[in-house]
Parts: C-alpha cells; structure tokens; sequence
C-alpha cells in the first residue's frame, strides 16, 4: 500500500480514537450532562453505523465476491463474513473484564456526588483496559473502510468518534476520585482511546500486503457485522439509559437521512 493511502485513513482513526479525551475533558468542565444532546448524538452515531452496514459496506463486499464466486456461493461467503464479524466482536465481549461496563451511562454529576473510594481506580482501568480492547477492531473497521472509500472512512470515523465521547466519561470519572488528579484521568481515558489507531497499524501492517479483492470483500463485509453489533449491543442502549428514548431514535433516524443523503451527494 503507497504511504498516501495509509495517512488519510489513520488520520481518520487516531481523530476517532481521541475523541474519548474529548469525554473526560467534557466531564471536568461540563456543570450537568446534557442527556438530550447525549442520547440523541449516540442514536445518530448508530444510525450511521447501521445505514453504512447495510448499504454500503455488504453491497460493496458482496460485489467483490460476485467478480470471484459464481451464484450462491458469494452470497454464502458475504453471509459469513457478516455474522463472523458479529462473533468477533462477540466474542471480544465475552473476553473482556466486567467489572464496570464502560458502556453504561455515566454523568459528569457524578464528579460531585459520587464518594472516593480505593477501588474506583481499579474500576477505571478495567474500564480503559475494555474500552481499548473494544477500540481495536473498530480502528481496524475504520482504517480498512477508509482505505477503500476516504469518503465513506470518514463517515465511520465521525460516528465512532461520537461513541468515544461518552466512553471517556466512563475511565475519567473514576480514576479521578481515586487519586483526585484530572491529569491522570485525562491521561487514562485518551490511552484507552489510542487503541483505534493501532488497529489501523495492524491492518496496514498484517492486512495490506496480502489485500486481494476476495479479503477486502470479505473484511468489508465482517466490518458491517461489528458495526450492527455495536450499534445494537452498545450504542443504542446506551442512548436509551440516558432517559431519552424518543431522542435517541429521532438521532438514529436523523443519522441515516444524513448518511443517505450524503452518499447520494459526494
């Protein structure tokens, strides 16, 4: 792969990844989280997900498989990746601690009321350390997509960023009453985030030089599995434990008009 193809596309995965400093900046200088504006950016973020998986992601795969298999045979290997790439990110669910679950709603109120104790801390790097092992196949989703599509990359990129921002919420609040430092909060949460840019690193390091047409048919397609996942497992539900059931889906709505409306302009 030239350099010029690598730089835009881990561009667009490292900006991702440290959205989740973004988050615990958020956390030390918001007064009260605003939930409306929370649930409706986390639907729209999965909206994006969703309406890209669908529409852009598995036709573009299924396309590059149909130029190599005949007839049902590259709908069966689409379908594959698909649902592999569900079971990857499944299983990286199942593996990672569950002390806390970062993807819970978390609110910067909590910086004022919520008590120290000697175990948040462990609490907030268990968050980190889950959060960074969920970020890793997301840096490789938005690294391979924009490898193929700048455009669609960066789509990816802005909706992951997104739910990044309240992931850095969860590993800076914490971390901060366990040892009253913002910097140490800061520092962990924008860590746990640097995990999306060494995905991208792996895919260009591991993926590219064996990328055939088949692989990246098939990658494409087990990257629109981990984003539905995600979008279903994480993001959805979390927009909803903000309080704010109608925003979030008037965000997922809003997300795929954008989206469709985007891919039909560039």
């Amino acid at each position: 792969m030239a350099m010029q193809q690598f730089i835009v596309p881990f561009l667009l995965t490292l900006a991702a990844g440290l959205a989740t400093g973004v988050g615990s900046v958020i956390a030390f200088i918001a007064k009260r989280t605003n939930r409306r504006l929370l649930s409706f950016s986390l639907g729209l973020s999965g909206g994006v997900m969703v309406y890209v998986s669908f529409v852009e992601l598995m036709p573009q795969g299924a396309e590059l498989l149909a130029d190599h298999f005949a007839g049902k045979v590259s709908e069966w290997i689409n379908l594959l990746a698909f649902f592999g790439g569900m079971a990857f990110i499944g299983l990286i669910d199942h593996l990672v601690p569950t002390v806390e679950n970062p993807h819970e709603a978390h609110r910067v109120e909590e910086l004022q009321h919520k008590p120290r104790q000697s175990k948040l801390m462990r609490v907030g790097l268990m968050s980190a350390l889950a959060i960074a092992i969920h970020n890793f196949p997301e840096g490789i989703a938005t690294f391979t997509a924009g490898m193929n599509d700048p455009t669609l990359g960066l789509a990816i990129a802005v909706a992951v960023a997104i739910h990044n921002i309240p992931e850095g919420i969860a590993v800076s609040i914490p971390i901060f009453y366990a040892t009253e430092s913002r910097a140490k909060a800061f520092r962990w949460s924008l860590l746990s985030g640097l995990a999306e840019p060494l995905g991208a690193l792996a895919a260009w390091l591991i993926l590219a030089p064996i990328l055939t047409p088949v692989l990246l048919g098939c990658i494409l397609t087990a990257v629109a599995g981990i984003m539905v996942y995600i979008s279903l497992d994480e993001l959805l539900p979390a927009a909803r434990e903000y309080g704010e059931a109608h925003t979030a889906i008037a965000g997922v709505v809003v997300g795929m008009v954008i989206m469709a409306v985007s891919l039909l302009v560039l």
